[in-house]
This record gives structure tokens, sequence and C-alpha cells, in this order.
């Protein structure tokens, strides 16, 4: 099995800075992208930014100069670093990962973490 624990969710103050951490655990063969996507009350599911494996980045361009997505491949780990949060950052984030598993040959997967919650106040 394949999980991703995510972390470092809270309640900051408009201006202020989180660090969101997933870390994927499990039967990995490979981990190729890995990212967050972030849901806010009433809304649809949004990408919030991708990396992958060769550290190639793709961010929506909401957070394009605040946020900063890195990766330690030896780790399984993708972190999330959040600046300048205004409230309409508020949201649940989840970590999502494409991973690849030896199962009968080797078969690549999507995996969502269980979100982790973002308020930011005005």
């Amino acid at each position: 099995q394949v999980q991703l624990v995510e972390s470092g969710g809270g309640l900051v103050q408009a201006g202020g800075s989180l660090r969101l951490s997933c870390a994927a655990s499990g039967s990995i063969f490979r981990i190729n992208a890995m990212g967050w996507y972030r849901q806010a009350p009433g809304k649809q599911r949004e990408l919030v930014a991708t990396i992958t494996s060769g550290g190639s980045t793709n961010s929506a361009d909401s957070v394009k100069g605040r946020f900063t997505l890195s990766r330690d491949n030896a780790k399984n780990t993708v972190y999330l670093q959040m600046n300048s949060l205004k409230p309409d950052d508020t949201a649940v984030y989840y970590c999502n990962a494409q991973i690849v598993v030896l199962r009968r040959g080797l078969l690549e997967y999507e995996y969502w973490g269980q979100g982790t919650q973002v308020t930011v106040s005005s």
C-alpha cells in the first residue's frame, strides 16, 4: 500500500507564511509528479502547484511569486512554502502524487493525501 501523509497546515494571519509537507511511503517503485491541490468551501478542487521527478514545476497564476514547491526525491517528500498568504488562500490543501508501483508489472496510480486545513485570517 502507498500512503501520502501531510503536515504543516494551520491558522495564520494575512501576510504570514506556512510550509506544508507531504511524505509518500509504502511499496513505491518510482514517484513521477507530486504536488498540491486545494479546495475552498463551495468551490471545486483546483491545482496549486506540481513538480516532476526532474524538478520542473507548474503552478497556478494565483500563487506565482508567493508559493514555492520543492521536492526531496531521497525522502519521497514534497514541500510547499507559502508566503504572503491571503484570506483567499484559505482551503483544504491536498497532496497528490503519480506513483509507479510493482503490481504484476509496473503501473502508475494517482494517490491523494487526507488533506490539511489552511486558514488565513484578515
